[in-house]
């Protein structure tokens, strides 16, 4: 029997190399674009049960931690492992895919701190 916080089984799981990740992200992100979203986690793991990791560390061996990365977008659940000598190469390219897929978000009105200062003034001249 499984617990109760289980994944329902029509949920697939894949993990996958940090690159074949980047292009199925980039796909999820496309099929997403019309209606759905993708929900993307990072997580510290050393890819090890706790038993391993007691086990190693009471035989003095050092745990090589990675970064886990997880992205869904409700029917289909990819991960990947990114440890620390891709880790810069592969933050690269997954801020270009977001920054792609961010077209939705709108861009927000900033007043220019000057012109706003000197509205202000001039309001409170005309107040007075």
């Amino acid at each position: 029997m499984s617990s109760g916080a289980s994944q329902p089984n029509n949920i697939s799981k894949v993990r996958l190399q940090p690159d074949p990740f980047l292009n199925e992200l980039t796909n999820m992100f496309e099929r997403s674009t019309e209606k759905g979203s993708v929900w993307v986690t990072l997580k510290y793991s050393s890819d090890k049960s706790k038993l391993q990791r007691n086990k190693m560390k009471t035989a003095g061996e050092k745990i090589e931690y990675k970064c886990l990365i997880r992205a869904t977008d409700g029917k289909k659940t990819i991960s990947t492992l990114v440890g620390q000598k891709d880790h810069q190469r592969f933050q690269a390219s997954y801020a270009t895919i977001l920054k792609a897929r961010m077209t939705a978000l709108k861009k927000r009105e900033r007043k220019d701190k000057r012109k706003a200062a000197d509205s202000d003034k001039k309001q409170g001249v005309l107040k007075k």
